[in-house]
């Protein structure tokens, strides 16, 4: 391998300990959302005219009402389409030392190596799978939300 190469491959090698962190703090973002999902949905089923995020009497704009909206499932989304790439990279990082004990015969290391590889981006597509899962829920309740805000405002009598 050339210089460039050994600096590309020990620069890759770096990032290995900081992914699987993500990877980890992802899931674990993805099981404290759900219970958070699962408490709100319980919630929205006993109450259902009661507006969780939006409030009725709110006095803003459609535009800061839209920013509470947005910012309410900014983490969601960042986190499903987040985790996957980092899963993919959790495979990609030890795939060049797997292969290479691949071609000098050692395929135990290989195991070893690709093992944790294929667990971390198991558990990325998981926590993106749950995360996408509740934000399309929660958009859809949020944009139900926003519209009846927007309809008690059309309908409140303006004062000149």
């Amino acid at each position: 391998m050339t210089s460039i190469e050994n600096l590309l491959f020990d620069m890759a090698q770096l990032f290995w300990w900081p992914v699987l962190l993500l990877v980890l703090f992802t899931f674990a973002y993805a099981l404290f959302k759900l219970g958070g999902f699962l408490i709100e949905a319980f919630l929205r089923l006993r109450l259902p005219q009661r507006h969780w995020v939006v409030p009725t009497d709110a006095t803003g704009s459609l535009e800061s009402m839209e920013l509470l909206v947005l910012r309410e499932l900014e983490g969601l989304r960042l986190c499903s389409r987040i985790a996957p790439m980092l899963g993919l990279v959790a495979t990609m990082i030890p795939l060049g030392p797997a292969l290479a004990a691949v071609s000098s015969g050692q395929s135990q290391i290989t195991a070893n190596s690709m093992g944790g590889a294929f667990a971390a981006v198991i558990i990325a597509l998981v926590a993106a799978s749950i995360t996408f899962a509740i934000y399309t829920v929660r958009r859809r309740w949020l944009m139900q939300e926003l519209t009846h805000w927007m309809e008690s405002q059309t309908s409140e009598p303006e004062s000149t």
